[in-house]
């Protein structure tokens, strides 16, 4: 399994990531880097967020996060997972015809081979610390406060 230095930054890392997705239309990062302190995920995207937007993303992760949704682990099948998630990001070590498919309540299914956290009510409060846009990519940088 992948190191990460907070199993709790990682699980909002998958909150975050759904949560963009159905409010920008963009997917889910193509590149993110996950520490216990402050964390960032990049998206393609085509601008920065608008002060609203930022907003509407802070206020959603964390009514996920009091909403105290499970985490769990299932095993799929590759071709099922292939034709219902994003296995772009999936690591090389993810081989063979069975892959590890976290999700959280009914809200996100991500092919994942990293640690979680059980449930999104021990994540504490998410926090955009700062957003910014650079050829083509939105940078979102969070931290979860205690």
């Amino acid at each position: 399994m992948k190191e990460y230095a907070d199993v709790r930054m990682h699980t909002a890392e998958h909150l975050l990531n759904r949560t963009v997705s159905l409010a920008l239309g963009c997917g889910r990062a193509f590149s993110s880097h996950i520490e216990k302190k402050r964390s960032k995920c990049d998206y393609h995207f085509g601008r920065d967020l608008t002060p609203e937007e930022r907003g509407a993303i802070e206020r959603r992760v964390n009514e996920l996060i009091k909403a105290g949704l499970p985490v769990r682990e299932e095993l799929m099948p590759r071709a099922e997972a292939e034709r219902a998630l994003d296995l772009a990001r999936l690591p090389d070590g993810a081989a063979g015809d069975t892959l590890r498919v976290i999700r959280i309540g009914d809200y996100d299914a991500c092919a994942c081979i990293g640690p979680h956290a059980a449930s999104t009510a021990e994540l504490g409060t998410f926090r955009i610390v700062s957003t910014g846009w650079a050829e083509g990519v939105l940078r979102i940088r969070f931290r979860l406060d205690a």
